[in-house]
Parts: C-alpha cells; sequence; structure tokens
C-alpha cells in the first residue's frame, strides 16, 4: 500500500499549497479564476497534444480501455438518470456531477499507483488515453452547447469543435501518432514544458478555492456530492468488476488492476471544468475532496479482496 500512500500525500501537500496560496492572498482576488483558466486553455491542451502524440493506438482499444470506458459511462449514466429524472437538477449542473462521478484522478493518482501498487505505469495509459482523447473532450462539448443556451445536439457539437482547445489538441495529438510521425524536440519541447503546469495548476487551483469555503455546507449541494462521491467510489469500480470478470474474462493481476483504476477519486480537472463554466463548482470541488479524502481505505480494501 506503499503506492496508495504515496499518491494521496503527495496530491495532498500540492493542495495545501494551494489552501496557503489562498489564505495570504499570494495571487490576489482573481488568482483562482485565472489559474484555472490558464490550466483550461493553455496547459491541458499542451499536456493532450504532447501525450498523445506519443501514444501507441494499439493501446487505446485494449480490454483496460473498454472496461475504463464502459463503467465511466455507466457510472455517469446513472447519476444523470437520477440527477434529471429523479431530482430535476438543471443540465449543465447534472453534467459537472456526472463528471465528478466518472472521471478518475488517471494522472496524478493513477500514474504513482499504477506504478507502486501495481508494477507498470503503463496500467494507467488506457484510462489516461481514453479520458484525455475522448471523454473529456466529449464533457467539455456537453458543457459547451448547455452554457451557450443550446441544446446537446450533434449539430451544436460540430459548431463548438473549433472553438474548443481540448478537443482540438487531443485531435491533433491522436492524428501525430496515427501518422507515425516524429515531431522534433524543438517542436515538441515548449507542449511539454506547458503542459507540466496542467496537473500542479489544477491541484493549485483547487487549493486555493479550499479556503474560506466549507466542504459539504451547501445544503442544496449536499445530495448531488453525496451521490456523485457514491456512484464514484462504489458504483464505477462495482461495474468495472463485473465487465473485466464476467464479460472479458479478466483473472488476477488485471482483473486487479481495472477495478484499481476505476476506484480511484475524482480527478481535479472537473473542478477546473466547473470553474470555467461557472456551473456545480461547489459540486465538483466537495466530491473531489470528499473522494480523495475516502479513496486511502476504499483502495485499500480492494487491494485486499483483489490482490
Amino acid at each position: 500500500m506503499l503506492g496508495v500512500l504515496q499518491g494521496f500525500s503527495v496530491i495532498w501537500i500540492v493542495i495545501l499549497i494551494g489552501y496557503v496560496l489562498g489564505r495570504f492572498n499570494v495571487l490576489g482576488p482573481d488568482g483562482q479564476r485565472i489559474l484555472s483558466r490558464l490550466v483550461f486553455f493553455v496547459a491541458t491542451p499542451a499536456l493532450m497534444l504532447q501525450t498523445l502524440s506519443r501514444t501507441d493506438l494499439r493501446a487505446v482499444f485494449s480490454t483496460s480501455l473498454l472496461v475504463a470506458a464502459l463503467s465511466a459511462f455507466a457510472a455517469s449514466l446513472a447519476y444523470l438518470f437520477i440527477a434529471r429524472v429523479l431530482l430535476k437538477r438543471r443540465t449543465g449542473t447534472a453534467l459537472v456531477g456526472a463528471m465528478s462521478a466518472s472521471l478518475v484522478n488517471a494522472a496524478y493518482l493513477g500514474i504513482p499507483i499504477a506504478v507502486y501498487v501495481l508494477g507498470d505505469a503503463s496500467f494507467a495509459a488506457p484510462v489516461l488515453i481514453f479520458q484525455l482523447a475522448f471523454y473529456t473532450p466529449f464533457f467539455v462539448l456537453m458543457m459547451d452547447s448547455v452554457s451557450r443556451g443550446r441544446n446537446a445536439s450533434f449539430g451544436a457539437f460540430l459548431i463548438q469543435i473549433p472553438k474548443n482547445p481540448i478537443l482540438i489538441a487531443s485531435l491533433l495529438g491522436l492524428l501525430i501518432a496515427g501518422t507515425g510521425w516524429h515531431p522534433p524536440d524543438l517542436l515538441m519541447q515548449p507542449f511539454v514544458l506547458v503542459g507540466g503546469a496542467a496537473v500542479p495548476g489544477a491541484l493549485l487551483a483547487f487549493g486555493i478555492s479550499l479556503y474560506g469555503s466549507k466542504p459539504l455546507q451547501n445544503r442544496l449541494d449536499r445530495g448531488d456530492v453525496l451521490l456523485a462521491s457514491g456512484v464514484k467510489l462504489v458504483l464505477q469500480p462495482l461495474v468495472a468488476f463485473l465487465l473485466a470478470r464476467y464479460l472479458l474474462d479478466l483473472h488476477g493481476h488485471a482483473l486487479f488492476a481495472a477495478v484499481v483504476l476505476a476506484a480511484l477519486p475524482t480527478a481535479q480537472n472537473v473542478f477546473i471544468t466547473a470553474a470555467r463554466y461557472e456551473t456545480g463548482v461547489s459540486i465538483a470541488k466537495d466530491t473531489v475532496l470528499l473522494t480523495t479524502a475516502v479513496g486511502v481505505p476504499v483502495l485499500v480494501l480492494v487491494s485486499a479482496l483483489l490482490a
């Protein structure tokens, strides 16, 4: 369990640094908003471009990707059904909740846990690729459509594609990978350098947002946060287990890896997206906080049952 504890320790330390920045107002009153926009519009697209351009596309269509995709969509659809049909939440708020309930922290927690717990960083690659190339851009397009007062139709998606830096960067990265072209280091190093700010920037922005706020204090959002956290930490890994074991017939370490990755806490990028569209911010923030806090015992339980 050393990898689990190391991964969580690093993420909490960076969040704490962000909290200190907010506590002493180091970046000014608009620091969190500006940092969030920098991560969303600049750092994350750069990270996606340089990461996906070096990807072996065969990993995109592996069984691990199938488990990650189906379990994520199952979790998001379950949340959306409850939020929209039963709780009558607005579309934008429900979309943020669905992201919170299904988008795993595959980069900053997934990679170290894959190294220290699963024994190989490549286990996290299919999940990371799926989220970077398909899942996150899909939700961002949905948020784009809703925030502009349009129905989430295919036509609305097409209109928003040229305006979406995350989707454009993902498509360019996959195109480069598909052609087999290896861009010179001189061309890619700026993207590597800027993309390196995406994860710490998201964590710092999240930490800044925690100052002056009390988790689960918003009674209107408390139910949404608890629902998203429950779906994320219970339903998604359960679906991953059922799919991996009974649909794909995975056993042993492969089965263990699929469930561990599905049980990871909510990614901080959900908060960045919510802050960008100024929708469901407290839901995203509290779900990230709660699932990250409860994530350690959940992963320990998964390890005890399957390792």
